[in-house]
C-alpha cells in the first residue's frame, strides 16, 4: 500500500449517505466503524426525527444501534454543511431522480458520488449513475454493488462486492474507505457491466421466488439461475460491458444471493405470487420497494431496443404484469424450441 493510500484510510472524511434504507443504514454503520464523519440525510422529516430519537432504523433494519455520532437529518442544508468528500446515494432507483432534482443545487460538485442504487428507470432507460449525472454534471462517479445482504453485513458476517468506477483511483479509494476486516471490496472498471448486472438479478430473483412459491424444487432452480445468468450477460455484452464481469461479485456472485436469501425483497415477492397472490397483494406484504418490478420492464424495452432475446424476463412479466399462470409460464419456457446450450442467438 502506497503512503497516498494509506492516507485515505488513516484521514477522517466527512460522508453524507441520501437515504434512510438498509443499505444507507449499513454504510453509515461500516463507516462510523471506520472513524469517519457521517450525516445521513432522510426525505421525510418524521422518519428522519424518528431515527434520531431511537437511534434505530425500526422499518428497514431493525436490532441495530445508530451510534449518537451519526448526524440525522432530513434538512437538506444540514445534509452537505460539512462539505462531504464523498456522497452516497442510496434511493430507489425509481425515485432517484425526484429526490436528486431536490438536491442538485446543494451538492457539491468535486465530491465522489457513489451509487448502491441497483436498477433502470423505466421512461428514460438510464442506469443510476447515468441518472446522476445527468442531473449533477460530469461528477466522480462509484458504484458499489455485489452480494450484500443489509442485515448480514450489519451483524458483521463476512461479504465481498466491488467498487468500480472508469476512474480507478476513485474506485481504490471507496475500496479503502468503506472495508473492514468483515467487508471486502474489489476494485472493477466496468461500471457499466456492474450497474447491468445489479439491476438484472433482481428480476431472476422474482422468477427464483416464483419458483419456491410453487415448490418447483432445486433442479428448476438451479436452472434459473444458470439460464438467467446467460440472459443477464447477453444483455449486457450487447450494451457494451465486459464479459466477464457477470461471472463475478456483481454478476453471479449478487445473482445466487439474491435469489436464495430469505431476506431478499424480490425472491420474497416472487414467492408470494408463486403461492397465488398478485402482484399487489405481494407488494403490500413486503411493504418496501421491490425493485425488481419495475426492472422488469425496463430490461425488456433494452432487450428490444438491442434485439436480444430474454425468455425468462418476458414470462416474468407476463405473470406479474399480465396474470398468467406462473405454471403456464414454466410450461412454455421448457417447451422451447430445442437449442444449443451456447446458443447466444
Amino acid at each position: 500500500m502506497d503512503n497516498h493510500q494509506s492516507s485515505i484510510i488513516n484521514r477522517q472524511s466527512s460522508v453524507t449517505i441520501i437515504g434512510d434504507g438498509a443499505m444507507a443504514t449499513v454504510c453509515a454503520l461500516l463507516l462510523h466503524s471506520n472513524g469517519h464523519n457521517i450525516t445521513l440525510w432522510s426525505a421525510f422529516e418524521d422518519y428522519a426525527n424518528q431515527l434520531a430519537k431511537s437511534r434505530e432504523n425500526t422499518k428497514y433494519l431493525p436490532g441495530f444501534s445508530i451510534p449518537t455520532a451519526i448526524k440525522i437529518t432530513s434538512d437538506i442544508k444540514q445534509a452537505f454543511i460539512d462539505k462531504p468528500e464523498i456522497i452516497i446515494s442510496a434511493v430507489p432507483c425509481q425515485y432517484l431522480r425526484t429526490v436528486w432534482t431536490k438536491l442538485r443545487d446543494y451538492a457539491p460538485h468535486n465530491a465522489i458520488y457513489v451509487s448502491v442504487t441497483k436498477g433502470i428507470e423505466n421512461e428514460t432507460l438510464l442506469r443510476p449513475s447515468q441518472i446522476l449525472t445527468e442531473l449533477l454534471g460530469k461528477v466522480n462517479i462509484v458504484v458499489l454493488s455485489g452480494p450484500s445482504i443489509a442485515l448480514e453485513v450489519a451483524r458483521g458476517l463476512p461479504a465481498t462486492v466491488v467498487s468500480a468506477s472508469n476512474n480507478v483511483d476513485n474506485a481504490k479509494k471507496i475500496q479503502l474507505l468503506l472495508s473492514t476486516p468483515t467487508f471486502r471490496i474489489y476494485t472493477n472498471e466496468d461500471i457499466l457491466g456492474v450497474e447491468l448486472a445489479g439491476a438484472m438479478k433482481n428480476v431472476i430473483a422474482l422468477a427464483a421466488g416464483i419458483i419456491d412459491g410453487l415448490q418447483a424444487g432445486d433442479n428448476a432452480k438451479a436452472a434459473l439461475l444458470t439460464r438467467g445468468l446467460v440472459e443477464i450477460t447477453r444483455l449486457g455484452v450487447a450494451l457494451g460491458a465486459k464479459q466477464e464481469t457477470f461471472s463475478g461479485l456483481a454478476g453471479l456472485g449478487d445473482l445466487v444471493t439474491t435469489c436464495i436469501s430469505p431476506h431478499g425483497r424480490n425472491r420474497r415477492c416472487g414467492e408470494l405470487i408463486g403461492k397465488g397472490y398478485s402482484l399487489d397483494e405481494a407488494q403490500k406484504q413486503i411493504r418496501s420497494v421491490v425493485e425488481g418490478v419495475a426492472t422488469t420492464k425496463s430490461v425488456l424495452d433494452l432487450a428490444k431496443k438491442h434485439y436480444v432475446e430474454m425468455p425468462i424476463t418476458a414470462a416474468v412479466a407476463q405473470v406479474i404484469f399480465n396474470d398468467k399462470s406462473p405454471k403456464q409460464a414454466i410450461r412454455e419456457l421448457m417447451s422451447r424450441r430445442p437449442k444449443d446450450e451456447f446458443c447466444y442467438t
